[in-house]
């Protein structure tokens, strides 16, 4: 297996949980907060999202789905294009409200962009540093892995809360 086949296949394993945690789900039930002050699956759903769009648009350097193909505006929600959850607070989780279509619709345009970036890399790639504002310096292939892992925590988060609405 190559670079590029293992990335795929990580990132493929994110848009099976997405999918499995999603689907089937009323608007109402995407909203739901834990007890009133946790992340819905709305919420946790579309950072997930929002982290693997900015940060491999970033990486790749292409622009980003949610401006490029017109999702923000197909998303209504009050925040900035360039917003990804990072930092929100329960005002702005409770404003997240979105149906499975649309959260569906705008993972998998982000994951189709991200798998088209994806095939193209090769092992030397993932030494190019795309983020000189660490030390030290990030370089594509630890970018990679924190999406991944950070995707992953939140698909999982999400289809905690799925159970623990019984969905």
């Amino acid at each position: 297996m190559n670079t590029s086949a293992l990335v795929v296949d990580a990132f493929g394993r994110i848009q099976e949980v997405v999918h499995e945690v999603v689907e089937g789900l009323s608007d109402d039930v995407l909203s739901t907060r834990p007890e009133d002050s946790g992340n819905s699956i709305a919420w946790l759903v579309w950072h997930l999202t929002r982290i693997q769009d900015d940060h491999l648009a970033d990486a790749g350097g292409y622009e980003q789905v949610m401006t490029a193909d017109g999702w923000h505006d197909r998303l209504g929600l009050p925040f900035d294009p360039s917003d990804t959850g990072y930092g929100h607070g329960p005002e702005d989780v409770a404003a997240v409200k979105l149906s499975a279509e649309l959260l569906i619709g705008y993972y998998d345009a982000v994951h189709a962009r991200s798998i088209q970036y994806l095939e193209t890399l090769t092992d030397e790639d993932l030494d190019r540093v795309v983020d000189r504002r660490w030390n030290p310096p990030v370089t594509l292939g630890v970018r990679l892995i924190s999406v991944i892992s950070d995707d992953l925590q939140h698909a999982g988060q999400a289809a905690y809360v799925r159970g623990l609405l019984g969905s």
